[in-house]
């Protein structure tokens, strides 16, 4: 009959065992110090939606909400914004309840479908400006359009389209002219406005002044309080008592008329 006798284990030298922990130890901290590290450079992510008030030199008053085209909802409605649950500001221009411009969501128009009247798929009587998200190229522009049809996308799936008259923030000795082709209203008469202009960042902001105030003042306000110097371009949305804003119980209610459409945030 056999015994196995198990072989006997060899002892490490203290001073080896030594060694082994602290190099061990170091290399923890090491991982521990980098990860840290890594984490206070890590760019924080983007705040999904950012109110602000601004006073322009030319005492214009502008609140403006920051968001990401993302966040974006466009609906039909038929209230003050006020008075809605939903954030946001008012659109496009209306006439006794029909919509007269581009309001259009993955070629889907926000009241009725597709070629009706007052639905939201046209720029009612002539090409005006419309500010174009582009989901899938990941790009805003501003195309001058007269229906929802002509615009320019990757996926008519994934876009959402909003009409106005075209700000030219790019374009000083021109907008004027530009705006007027457009038939933008009461250009040069002191009034309250609302605006939709977007950066080099892809960020938007939804830009009320209950400020009465021309088109040339308020474009100006919004070029030297807007976007901290990124700002690409944007539109004049509907204004006067149409200039509505709701961020909470933070409130403009215009002359406390109804609008039809809304620029509203998701989250």
């Amino acid at each position: 009959m056999f015994t196995i006798t198990p072989p006997m284990k060899k002892k490490i030298p203290p001073l080896r065992l030594l060694i082994f922990l602290l190099v061990a130890c170091a290399s923890f901290l090491w991982t521990l110090i980098w990860g840290l590290h890594l984490l206070d450079n890590k760019p924080p992510l983007p705040t999904i939606s950012k109110y602000s008030v601004f006073e322009a030199s030319n005492g214009v008053r502008l609140h403006t909400i920051q968001t990401l085209p993302s966040n974006i909802g466009l609906k039909a409605i038929a209230a003050n914004v006020t008075d809605l649950m939903d954030n946001g500001i008012n659109g496009g221009f209306f006439w006794q309840g029909y919509l007269l411009s581009i309001a259009v969501q993955n070629d889907k128009p926000v009241k009725g479908a597709p070629g009706d009247y007052g639905s939201g798929w046209f720029n009612t009587d002539r090409k005006r400006g419309t500010l174009v998200w582009d989901e899938l190229a990941g790009t805003f522009s501003i195309q001058v359009v007269e229906n929802a049809s002509e615009l320019q996308v990757s996926d008519r799936a994934h876009y959402w389209a909003q009409g106005g008259v075209s700000m030219g923030l790019a374009n000083p000795q021109g907008w004027v002219e530009q705006a007027i082709s457009e038939e933008m209203p009461v250009i040069d008469e002191p009034r309250m406005r609302s605006g939709i202009v977007y950066d080099r960042y892809n960020r938007l902001y939804l830009v009320v002044a209950p400020t009465p105030c021309t088109g040339e003042a308020f474009r100006s306000a919004v070029m030297e309080q807007v976007g901290d110097g990124a700002l690409v371009d944007g539109l004049f949305l509907d204004g006067d008592g149409s200039s509505q804003l709701k961020v909470k119980n933070f409130l403009l209610p215009g002359d406390h008329r109804e609008v039809y459409q809304m620029i509203s945030l998701l989250k």
